[in-house]
């Protein structure tokens, strides 16, 4: 389980500085300030996590489950978090009306935030001092 979840770490970092790139210069003609804002925003949690997913996978200190819990925390809430606003800060370039399902993005948000409640839990329970 670790493998995959550095695995997806690293592919979630490189995902987020194209995506970011992009936000500063592929967007920036085509979206409003305030939506490259809110796409930046999405970047930047998608990043944290992918950091976070690093940081969990190099560990020995978490149960396996544990671990295996907060990886699909964090996947699915950043699905619903980043991917979410990612369509909403573009919504005006699609025919698909994202507002519709815009309710995932707290969701989202609850489960990036569980994942870490998670961990804590995880480490105050570890025999490591």
């Amino acid at each position: 389980m670790n493998k995959t979840i550095l695995i997806t770490g690293s592919i979630l970092g490189v995902l987020g500085i194209i995506l970011g790139a992009f936000a500063a210069h592929g967007l920036e003609k085509l979206i409003d300030k305030n939506a490259i804002e809110s796409f930046e925003t999405g970047v930047r949690y998608q990043l944290y996590h992918a950091f976070f997913l690093l940081i969990i996978g190099g560990t020995n200190f978490l149960k396996e489950k544990t671990k295996k819990e907060i990886f699909y925390l964090v996947l699915i809430g950043l699905i619903f978090f980043s991917g979410s606003i990612y369509g909403l800060s573009t919504n005006s370039l699609t025919n698909f009306d994202i507002k519709t399902i815009a309710i995932v993005t707290p969701f989202g948000g609850m489960l990036l935030i569980l994942a870490w409640v998670l961990m804590l839990i995880g480490i105050i329970r570890s025999k490591v001092d």
